[in-house]
């Protein structure tokens, strides 16, 4: 249980880093982070830090995939968390 939590916080934590440092790159004109990249973050439960890096640093908010995928990707991500409770607690 702490692991979960502890690998939870730290995936979501790097997420919203990792969208700075994408913002960061775009403003100066550098190579960018993939999107692809991005959407892998997410799909290893690192959606809720994309979604906050994208609120916080206002990056990615006009691309239609990261304006409904990442949201899309939470949803399951709650769904699969509320069935494996069942098992674990």
């Amino acid at each position: 249980m702490v692991f979960l939590f502890l690998y939870l916080l730290s995936i979501n934590i790097f997420a919203v880093y990792v969208m700075y440092s994408d913002k960061k790159k775009a403003k100066k004109g550098y190579w960018r982070i993939p999107e692809q990249r991005l959407f892998i973050i997410a799909a290893l439960f690192g959606s809720i830090g994309i979604l906050i890096g994208m609120r916080l640093f206002n990056h990615k908010t006009r691309h239609f995939k990261f304006v409904f995928g990442i949201p899309v990707i939470l949803l399951i991500q709650i769904y699969i968390i509320y069935k494996l409770s069942y098992y674990f607690w």
